[in-house]
């Protein structure tokens, strides 16, 4: 059944859910008492989390208590029958926040019959509100934003990331970043997804790639591009699979030529699981 959704609406409550969220982040900078590792090394989990994870779903229980939840900490609940699925990440760049490291942010998209409609970011660090929804267009801090117009990777900056398996698998994204890095300006790791893909929206960034993500990093990253102008795909250039843990988003000038080189790439070697 295809739905009609009021796009506008779920932006707002989106919006309120992530700026309860960043009150709390904000409140726990610099005073993290707990601080676990959830299984891979690197792969952090605080307070912080948890109860920012808490703020927002009791924000979209009130609201929409019919609707599925997809979460970082508390994984899948809700009406699993829904058209309408919320992916959250309360804190994205755990690491970087357990470290006073000032990128993070929460991260709240909603997908609608498998498509990311609306998307909010909150860095409440820079105080930076991105907001976007399938067609109304883009924002930062309520002013429209879009992509850069650089057109060449020799003039492009790039961002990327490494997931938490690559000490385990050879498609550890090192290769990708070391061949990229001399092509363009430099390519940056900065360590939450989903700012990547808002500094890719306000051209900040040229485009951006990564392999191992789950749908809370990155879907409401995805509609910022979009709206902003961007493109969306896998590898290849094919169509974008939000499940696949891959992802290509460019100023959309640039995107057959990263997409190009990427495929070019053979996976490193280093490090080997010995070291």
């Amino acid at each position: 059944m295809t739905v009609k959704p009021d796009l506008a609406h779920y932006l707002d409550i989106a919006t309120e859910a992530a700026l309860a969220a960043g009150a709390v982040l904000q409140h726990y900078w610099g005073n993290l008492e707990e601080i676990q590792e959830k299984g891979r090394p690197g792969d952090l989990v605080t307070e912080a989390d948890a109860e920012a994870e808490a703020v927002v779903l009791k924000v979209l229980g009130r609201h929409f208590p019919d609707h599925q939840i997809l979460a970082e900490e508390s994984g899948q609940q809700g009406n699993q029958s829904s058209a309408y699925l919320w992916a959250i990440d309360p804190l994205d760049g755990t690491t970087n926040y357990a470290h006073q490291y000032p990128f993070f942010a929460t991260s709240i998209g909603l997908i609608i019959e498998g498509v990311p409609q609306v998307g909010v970011i909150f860095d409440p660090f820079r105080q930076e509100l991105f907001r976007a929804a399938k067609g109304l267009g883009a924002t930062r801090n309520r002013q429209p934003i879009q992509v850069s117009t650089v057109n060449t990777l020799n003039q492009s900056l790039l961002v990327t990331g490494f997931a938490y398996d690559r000490r385990e698998i050879v498609d550890n994204n090192y290769a990708e970043f070391c061949h990229l890095t001399h092509l363009t300006q430099g390519v940056r790791r900065a360590g939450a997804a989903s700012l990547d893909l808002a500094y890719v929206a306000c051209g900040r960034l040229d485009g951006y790639w990564e392999r191992g993500l789950s749908p809370w990093d990155i879907s409401a990253g995805v509609v910022l591009v979009e709206e902003a102008g961007g493109r969306i795909t896998a590898y290849d250039e094919s169509p974008f699979d939000l499940y696949s843990g891959r992802i290509l988003a460019t100023n959309r000038h640039i995107h057959r030529a990263l997409s190009t080189e990427l495929l070019t790439v053979t996976p490193s070697t280093f490090p080997s699981k010995a070291l």
